[in-house]
């Protein structure tokens, strides 16, 4: 019998559109013989919709344009004891059961527990951190304070929260210059700003305000931009290193999913033996520390005296067809179709944990 899998796409973040290019890529690469798949699309405006897979997307080689098709029909949920049940409003068909949800919502109210707290109480499977971990990691200013308190180094950052106030000179003082200016809690590089002075930092605050009511200022890390994949719940593993080299000032979002040519990856990551290790093994503490489980992505800065910090922590790595996370997995003898077989085993064998756990007080 085939394990039913449930893809859900879209969103209401700013990273809506990876989020469709992501689930393309998994849609494609999804072993038939094992899955049956029903595709969930959220559009911008929260609506929940089923997607047949001959039509749910347009423009789908377009990143720029990309979209959910308007061919969906939209769903309701009726959650009970046994089992939650989708239903179609439209036609009231109910949906085939669901044993494991795969969301490739990034951002917003797919990465940061709002979506896992409901799965959970719907007792669906979920490949993915859970609740606290998706909260804590989605918070750049929670991730840094928790992996700094387990002694782990991380870019020093300074905090401004809406109607507070920071100026140029006061940043500058304590982290120099350049610093970079960004939401606490988004992705993909959105609303992210390079400062050198401090025309530059009103605009840059003002820019990511738009995106967070919490904002973080950094310091600008003279390094290498590293990354590794780490896979596994009780005892997961680690990928080999791969390096992101930007042709632009920083990684933005245009340089990662619209400009091509602008950034290649080098995976493996050109590092000495050891410090590669190092780099691996301060992976697997951060995972550890924030509580993921199932996958996460671990982005770094590398020094050329090889000193390592931590720049944050992805939940959700994007799954597009240039993302770091299954390209590292296929440098370290993975396959993508394997990698997915092995996320959604995991996510059950969570999901298999969760029902021993007690729910009544024994008398």
């Amino acid at each position: 019998m085939k394990t039913s899998v449930a893809i859900m796409f879209g969103g209401q973040s700013s990273e809506h559109e990876v989020s469709l290019q992501s689930a393309r890529n998994v849609i494609k690469a999804i072993d038939r013989t094992r899955y049956d798949l029903t595709l969930i699309g959220i559009d911008k405006q929260g609506h929940w919709l089923r997607f047949e897979e001959s039509d749910y997307l347009v423009n789908a080689q377009d990143p720029a344009k990309i979209a959910l098709s308007q061919a969906g029909r939209q769903l309701a949920l009726l959650p009970g004891s046994d089992a939650a049940q989708f239903f179609e409003v439209e036609s009231g068909q109910r949906l085939p059961r669901i044993d494991v949800v795969f969301p490739l919502i990034h951002g917003a109210f797919g990465e940061d527990g709002a979506l896992q707290g409901l799965l959970r109480m719907l007792a669906i499977p979920c490949v993915g951190p859970d609740v606290l971990a998706s909260a804590a990691c989605m918070d750049k200013d929670v991730t840094k304070r928790l992996l700094r308190d387990a002694g782990i180094n991380v870019a020093p950052f300074l905090v401004v929260e809406r109607g507070e106030s920071l100026d140029f000179a006061t940043a500058s003082a304590q982290l120099g210059v350049p610093m970079f200016v960004k939401p606490a809690s988004q992705g993909s590089s959105v609303g992210v700003s390079k400062v050198v002075d401090s025309a530059g930092f009103q605009a840059a605050l003002a820019l990511a305000f738009e995106y967070d009511h919490k904002v973080l200022v950094e310091q600008g890390m003279v390094g290498r931009e590293v990354e590794c994949a780490v896979l596994g719940n009780r005892q997961p593993e680690v990928s080999v290193c791969g390096e992101v080299v930007a042709n632009d000032e920083f990684y933005a979002y245009d340089t990662k999913y619209l400009n091509d040519g602008q950034a290649r990856t080098d995976i493996p990551a050109q590092l000495p033996e050891q410090l590669a290790g190092q780099v691996r093994e301060v992976a697997l503490q951060a995972y550890r520390v924030l509580g993921c489980a199932g996958l996460s992505r671990v982005d770094f800065f590398v020094t050329d005296e090889g000193g390592i910090a931590i720049n944050e922590v992805n939940t959700i790595p994007g799954f597009t067809s240039i993302s770091m996370y299954p390209k590292l997995w296929q440098a370290s003898g993975l396959t993508y179709a394997g990698l997915i077989d092995r996320l959604i085993d995991l996510a059950q064998e969570r999901g298999e944990e969760a029902r021993l756990l007690k729910r009544e007080i024994s008398l």
